[in-house]
């Protein structure tokens, strides 16, 4: 193995996610960045008129009909000697669970925040996921060209609201229509932009010292004026700017900028790069998998199926964890112990695709996904490999779904075992009351459902009928009891199922019954999240 190469090609992986609360601007952003990168001549817009472009990242029908984010799309490109694995994730808080997962297969993630509404609810569960894993934050304030929050309250938001200090590497010269550009704080250079029609386009940029004549002429006196004593507050309170502190999760750089008129953009990008880290290390069990062990290494975080409609095929997305990657491999699903061929290996691009023959630590590659490949699975040349566990959490919503027309049985019993093993819902089985023919599905919000009969209709021609059920919340259930014993303590309104990994769960109808069976049953450990 040819180390040296393998170091190299390790130190140029760049791999990270988008996140943001809906509306943010992520999507937009994400193909910005593949504007600046080259890998798209005109960036899409979701707001589009009849198609006439589209995003690379919101590739699904829906999306396009809906202009949101459904599923969690991978873009890898190059932006100069490096390589770049760009996650575009779901911003709907209903499709929370997708991004969770995905933010286990990162190294680093830029947080979108709208500056006109500053930190909301989704930004802040994120952030949290982020913080508790320890992985580093690239901050983008947004909608800079449109009204907003002053830029001091929106750093003193930041670190008040989330607890993290907070640099500002640039800073805004102006706001909404008078927003003209950024100054570079670490380089001591004003960027004033120029604005291109639609944005479609990279936007003009010239470079100045702060006290230009042509500075003062662009920007009008009063946005000058109140940058000055800004920037005189900024080199005060926040003095030096640590990268170390930023790898550590402690520190999150903040960027201003417009991702619809592409001001700041490359800045971003370029700062993202210089302050990031290569691909991290991960845990397997007590071990600490080094990225340049000899064992290739990695496991999936998201399985997707139909990418291309006239093959029906299953996609697995695997994160490759240490080792090199070769196509046609062989290696070992380590959940069954079986030696697999990773067979029909790309490179992807949204809906699009390249075959790759060879990858690194870093790199997200899908491949052909074989009918027992499931999220959460390693894959590996040392059957001993075995990666922590993607966490799962409990549905908030809950259903049961039917075929209403006996004619298309095969249809939607296929298009179901496809779609469930997505994970798009989570799925399980009644042990008390006994119900074998019904599955129980749990959601996070109801658009997962709604997806799922979308899905079924566009993909397989099925129908389907979805019951809403009354149950409110659930729980992972830990008891030394058998089924029998742990279905006899049961009162009215508390329901027993099992999970597709085994695991016992408790259902109740509200939070007074779940109280109420906690008080009584001691002995029964509640989870909300499965050990």
């Amino acid at each position: 193995m040819q180390t040296g190469l393998i170091h190299d090609e390790i130190l140029r992986r760049r791999t990270f996610a988008i996140i943001s609360h809906p509306d943010a601007g992520k999507t937009t952003l994400t193909e910005k960045f593949l504007l600046y990168g080259g890998a798209v001549q005109l960036a899409g817009s979701v707001t589009a008129r009849k198609q006439e472009r589209e995003t690379a990242s919101d590739w699904m029908e829906m999306e396009k009909k809906r202009g949101i984010s459904i599923s969690s799309t991978l873009l890898q490109f190059d932006y100069g000697t490096w390589r770049i694995n760009l996650l575009d994730t779901p911003g709907h808080k209903d499709f929370s669970e997708d991004t969770y997962r995905v933010l286990m297969a990162v190294d680093a993630v830029v947080m979108v925040i709208d500056a006109g509404k500053g930190i909301e609810s989704q930004t802040r569960k994120l952030f949290e996921i982020c913080r508790h894993r320890g992985i580093p934050i690239f901050t983008f304030m947004n909608k800079l060209d449109r009204p907003g929050l002053s830029p001091l309250a929106l750093i003193d938001e930041l670190e008040n609201v989330l607890g993290i200090h907070a640099y500002p590497v640039n800073w805004p010269l102006g706001s909404g229509r008078e927003f003209r550009g950024v100054y570079d704080r670490l380089q001591k250079e004003v960027h004033l932009f120029q604005k291109v029609p639609g944005g479609a386009y990279k936007a003009p940029v010239s470079m100045h010292g702060f006290s230009d004549p042509a500075v003062k002429k662009i920007v009008d006196e009063q946005s000058y004026g109140q940058a000055s004593e800004e920037l005189e507050l900024l080199d005060m309170a926040h003095v030096g700017f640590s990268p170390e502190s930023v790898l550590q999760g402690k520190t999150t750089p903040v960027f201003f900028g417009s991702a619809a008129n592409n001001f700041g953009v490359q800045l971003l990008l370029d700062g993202f790069i210089k302050y990031s880290s290569g691909p991290a290390e991960r845990k397997a069990g007590e071990r600490t998998i080094p990225v340049l062990s000899k064992h290739f290494s990695g496991f999936i975080f998201k399985v997707q199926t139909n990418m291309n409609p006239l093959h029906r095929d299953r996609i697995a997305f695997l994160r490759i964890c240490s080792g090199k990657f070769t196509r046609d491999m062989d290696v070992y699903h380590t959940k069954t112990g079986k030696s697999v061929r990773l067979a029909g290996s790309h490179t992807l691009f949204g809906q699009s695709r390249e075959t790759v023959n060879v990858a690194y630590p870093g790199d997200i590659v899908g491949f052909a996904a074989k009918s027992d490949f499931r999220v959460g699975d390693t894959i590996s040349e040392d059957p001993s490999i075995v990666f922590n566990t993607i966490p799962r959490f409990a549905p908030e919503c809950f259903a049961s779904i039917h075929n209403p027309s006996p004619a298309k049985y095969k249809p939607f019993r296929k298009g179901l075992e496809h779609l469930l093993a997505e994970d798009i819902v989570q799925v399980f089985s009644w042990i008390k009351p006994a119900n074998p023919n019904t599955a129980l599905l749990g959601a996070v919000g109801p658009l997962q459902y709604e997806v799922l009969q979308y899905r079924l209709k566009e993909e397989y021609g099925a129908e389907s009928q979805l019951e809403m059920l009354p149950w409110k919340i659930l729980r992972w259930a830990e008891s030394a009891l058998n089924d029998a014993d742990l279905g006899e303590i049961l009162s009215y309104g508390v329901a027993l199922a099992r999970d597709e990994q085994g695991r016992r769960v408790l259902l109740f109808l509200s939070e007074w019954l779940l109280k109420n069976f906690q008080e009584k049953n001691p002995h029964v450990v509640l989870l909300d999240s499965p050990a």
